[in-house]
């Protein structure tokens, strides 16, 4: 499982000329699978995630997590983040996990986050031409894998 987390201060995604997902200050995921992601990478990246610390105390050091903040989470399946460039310009899918075993992922990841949240997570629409729209805010912008925990 890959993420993309960037820290916002105001992000939606736009499905049909439509807001489908808005949130305030919080953090905007770009939750990418593969077909063998199981749930202890759900588990991982939930908490890793939630646990963050990359909001701003009193003196400006980024000390507090999503929670700590009271900050909002818009998440959305992004099947790009595996795409291969090994061969040629025009990018390869193969390790990304096809939708139906992706999108059961996606919302128990959604799930996880919302419990431990506390509060309902903004999406997407899973599988949808979607357009986000952002405002960074940093910008603080990681790139994350289960896989490889650092």
């Amino acid at each position: 499982m890959r993420v993309i987390v960037q820290r916002v201060t105001a992000a939606s995604v736009t499905v049909d000329g439509r807001i489908c997902g808005k949130i305030a200050a919080g953090l905007l995921l770009l939750a990418g699978f593969e077909a063998d992601d199981e749930e202890a990478d759900l588990e991982w990246m939930a908490g890793k995630l939630l646990r963050l610390r990359l909001f701003c105390d009193a003196e400006g050091i980024m000390n507090r997590s999503v929670q700590e903040v009271g900050g909002e989470i818009l998440a959305v399946s992004q099947f790009t983040l595996y795409a291969s460039i090994r061969k040629g310009n025009r990018p390869s899918w193969n390790r990304a996990a096809r939708g139906d075993i992706s999108q059961p992922l996606f919302e128990r990841f959604v799930s996880r986050l919302e419990s431990g949240l506390g509060r309902p997570v903004a999406t997407g629409i899973f599988g949808a031409d979607m357009q986000v729209a952002l405002v960074n805010d940093g910008p603080v912008t990681l790139s994350i894998d289960s896989r490889q925990p650092e």
